[in-house]
């Protein structure tokens, strides 16, 4: 048989094989394999996957790498390289749009768990403004800062430029600890009650802080530090 009848014949069974089991079963190399076949044709994409990973670290750290890093570590193609870029962002845009255009975050429960949407996946600190409107619908969430790995610098502000250009009633805040911890820290604190002062200049309400780290979530709310700020 020819290497193009095995590379042909090796791509079949691992699309039949994720037809019949999903993706569950996959290892990490086997994923980024599967991947690659929908934008390197007819050719045996198994060590590209393994240099990926390697080069990465992780598949989350992988799929998470901005294109470019990936085309130039890795010598692959602007294609390639943003084909694999769009899983992760993917993955979060249907996690928000399964609460639908406007979600009423009217408890700390619900603000939790939109915030996990928000943040699936990063592998950055970054800190969000949630903008709501007087019945707590979501007029917007806002990506205010970005920063490494562990440090989010925010400034009151950008959050007051924030909730008044997004017509907000209230605000709620949301930032994620990468490194999992989901103890709010004295600079968390800190930072949470110069916003609330900053915003009770204009008359914005900050109903809540939430943290999140992996698939869970801390509330400022839930655990009777919010208040205190507000002073």
């Amino acid at each position: 048989m020819s290497d193009k009848g095995i590379h042909k014949g090796h791509r079949e069974r691992v699309r039949q094989r994720y037809l019949e089991e999903g993706l569950d079963g996959f290892k990490e190399h086997e994923i980024v394999e599967l991947l690659l076949f929908y934008c390197i044709p007819m050719k045996d994409t198994n060590a590209l996957a393994h240099k990926l990973l390697n080069e990465f670290g992780s598949l989350h750290a992988l799929l998470e790498a901005d294109p470019r890093d990936i085309q130039r570590k890795c010598n692959v193609s602007i294609n390639t390289a943003v084909l694999l870029s769009l899983i992760a962002p993917l993955s979060r845009r249907y996690l928000k749009d399964r609460w639908g255009n406007r979600p009423r975050l009217n408890n700390s429960y619900k603000a939790g768990n939109y915030a996990l949407s928000l943040f699936s996946g990063r592998v950055y600190e970054c800190f969000y403004v949630i903008s709501l409107d007087s019945q707590n619908n979501v007029n917007h969430s806002t990506l205010v800062h970005e920063g490494t790995i562990n440090e989010a610098p925010v400034y009151p502000r950008i959050i007051v430029e924030t909730a008044l250009r997004h017509k907000a009633n209230s605000i709620i805040l949301a930032h994620n600890h990468p490194g999992g911890s989901l103890n709010a820290s004295k600079a968390d604190i800190e930072v949470t009650r110069k916003i609330c002062q900053a915003m009770k200049t204009i008359g914005i309400d900050v109903a809540d802080h939430i943290i999140v780290a992996g698939n869970q979530y801390m509330s400022f709310v839930e655990q009777g530090i919010m208040d205190s700020l507000k002073l």
